[in-house]
């Protein structure tokens, strides 16, 4: 007999209910711990002993609180079908709605044994893995942005010629705000101890002339500065806090960045990613991680839908919507590939790469496609090839790219 086991998963719990193939036979809440998963395993064996017996596990995905449960199916081997919230919220419509934890439980129950959807494939959890810190590095990402906004802020209030002087993002500029967030701080110390500092406080070697150079340049930058406070206010306090900080996060991302890489340099699929022209290593890591094991798609067009790219259609009687892309997918990694693309086109090297060549023929005559409508397309082009390449498990050939 064939049996499904739904789920309604919550913070900390879940309502599980279990039919035959004529209706419930059980329902009951199931806590998230080592004792309620060991008493549902039990259960499991009691009802699903013999070869005759199938069990058909599903629930929806909810983030963080689906994944105690998902580990528990996935170390004891139990084969599940996961919803992704729309999909489940689709699936779950009638013309009498009721919200509840137990009804969306039955309600999943039943959707799944009319439609029969995939199992799910598990797939090497370094993937898993690359997705959680590809997150943190875009979180990091976010908080470097405010952050830079804030210190600009300060330092037009503090020592606007600072940022004339160096490149905002670097290091020595960052050391250079907290020494000296102030023009009245660079006046009252000596050119030679001004260079001495700049020395010791920077990490990469600086040459004593360059060092010199940078506190002439500074000395003069100071004596004609006027800026909209004095060195006793608090605002430097806060130049020198968000510069420390920021400093801090660009430790982290490198630090995140290299731990990716350690990650995905085993995979196949990174090496045949960084065999494009104006795909590099960041780029490479960053895909790998936000896209998954590409292995786990049957066709290009879930890879479209999987990055919110796949063309929304809309047509009623005589009314025809522009056609526009989804963008219900991970728009991450549609970010991502949108840069990839602009680097594409951006380079300046000799390689020949078809994907560039394909959103040029697009903006040219007779096509004239605007530049996001060939953007877009060109990435679902680039999804195509890198589906293609890694299920023939080969690097990226120009010449046999154009000919297929």
């Amino acid at each position: 007999m064939n049996y499904t086991a739904a789920f309604d998963v919550g913070m900390g719990k879940s309502y599980m209910v279990l039919y035959d193939e004529q209706a419930c036979i059980l329902q009951k809440w199931i806590s998230h711990s080592k004792e309620s998963f060991m008493q549902l395993k039990r259960l499991f064996d009691v009802h699903f002993y013999n070869e005759f017996d199938s069990l058909d596990i599903v629930f929806e995905a909810t983030g963080v609180y689906s994944k105690p449960l998902e580990r528990f199916f996935l170390t004891e081997g139990y084969r599940y079908s996961k919803f992704n919230p729309l999909e489940a919220s689709f699936q779950a419509k009638t013309l009498r709605r009721n919200k509840n934890d137990k009804a969306d439980a039955h309600s999943l129950a039943k959707s799944y044994m009319v439609n029969k959807t995939n199992f799910y494939k598990s797939s090497d959890k370094r993937y898993d893995e690359l997705k959680q810190l590809s997150r943190y590095y875009s979180e990091i990402d976010e908080e470097l942005s405010i952050l830079r906004g804030r210190l600009h802020s300060c330092i037009q209030a503090t020592f606007p010629e600072l940022e004339q002087l160096f490149t905002t993002k670097s290091h020595l500029f960052l050391n250079i705000v907290q020494i000296y967030p102030h023009p009245q701080l660079i006046l009252k110390d000596s050119k030679t101890i001004i260079k001495n500092k700049i020395i010791k406080h920077t990490q990469k070697n600086i040459s004593s002339s360059r060092a010199q150079n940078k506190a002439k340049l500074l000395i003069e930058a100071a004596q004609n500065s006027y800026p909209a406070v004095d060195e006793l206010h608090p605002v430097i306090l806060q130049v020198q806090h968000y510069a420390r900080r920021y400093q801090e996060l660009m430790t982290q991302k490198d630090e995140i960045t290299d731990l990716m890489y350690t990650l995905t340099k085993g995979l196949p699929e990174y090496a045949i990613l960084l065999s494009f022209p104006g795909i590099g290593v960041n780029s490479a890591v960053r895909i790998v991680a936000e896209l998954g094991d590409i292995r786990r798609f049957d066709n290009s067009k879930q890879i479209n839908a999987f990055v919110g790219i796949d063309v929304r259609r809309y047509q009623s009687g005589k009314f025809q919507m522009r056609d526009k892309i989804n963008k219900r997918g991970n728009k991450k990694l549609r970010k991502i590939l949108y840069l990839v693309i602009l680097n594409m086109i951006r380079n300046k090297s000799t390689e020949k790469n078809h994907i560039k060549e394909y959103y040029y023929k697009l903006k040219a005559d007779p096509m004239n496609k605007c530049h996001k409508v060939a953007i877009i397309a060109a990435i679902n082009k680039l999804l195509r090839t890198i589906f293609y390449l890694v299920k023939q498990d080969v690097l990226y050939d120009y010449e046999k790219a154009i000919t297929h």
